[in-house]
């Protein structure tokens, strides 16, 4: 499943695992996990962001293949948001070869416009970080939190600079991974403006093809 911040990637990713009865995972989940367990692997990425490099692509897909294996016989699994980058592409191909590959790479395509308005949006409760939105959900009482009455404030990652930035990086880095999976044959491009259950439908018809 791939798409943009923004797009909806995460919550399309869970009911479509959800739909079809299988497993899904994003890296952040195993990064979470490998840490929380300690594992050779989860030091070895607690390093790498502690010292605000990203994880190393070997390190990730180490963990992502550990997880395929761990449910080898599920029907089939769903990563979210994974891979990122065209390298990581090539490197979950040779891992995958003797099992045949990726089936299906989703990817949720938003206008750019939409991301921005999506993201550049989004406010938090100071005391009880509860979300709102000043277009989709507005809250009642300007710069006061709906449910407790709080402060609202936007995080550093979603005032226009930094939503510009992300997408930036989000789309020089993927553009080339959309075109290998064109290529592959196996790329299904969705529509990502619409309502929640409108996208959702649109992308399990896209599986059962």
């Amino acid at each position: 499943m791939l798409g943009p911040p923004g797009a909806g990637k995460g919550t399309q990713a869970a009911r479509v695992a959800e739909s079809l009865s299988v497993p899904k995972v994003a890296s952040g989940d195993l990064f979470r996990d490998h840490q929380a367990r300690d594992t050779e692997l989860g030091r070895l990425a607690r390093t790498c962001m502690e010292r605000g490099d990203l994880v190393p692509d070997d390190i990730t897909i180490r963990m992502v293949m550990e997880w395929v294996e761990a449910h080898e016989g599920e029907g089939g699994f769903l990563l979210d948001g994974f891979p990122r980058t065209l390298a990581q592409a090539e490197a979950l191909d040779r891992e995958m070869v003797e099992s045949g590959g990726i089936d299906r790479a989703l990817y949720i395509n938003v206008n750019t416009e939409e991301l921005y308005r999506r993201l550049a949006g989004r406010w938090i409760c100071r005391s009880c970080q509860t979300p709102c939105h000043e277009h989709s959900s507005p809250p009642a009482v300007a710069g006061k939190c709906d449910r407790c009455g709080g402060d609202l404030y936007q995080r550093d990652d979603d005032n226009a600079e930094a939503v510009q930035k992300r997408l930036g990086v989000f789309f020089k880095e993927t553009e080339p991974l959309v075109q290998f999976y064109r290529e592959a044959g196996i790329l299904r491009e969705v529509d990502g403006v619409g309502t929640v259950d409108g996208v959702g439908a649109a992308l399990l018809e896209t599986v059962a093809e």
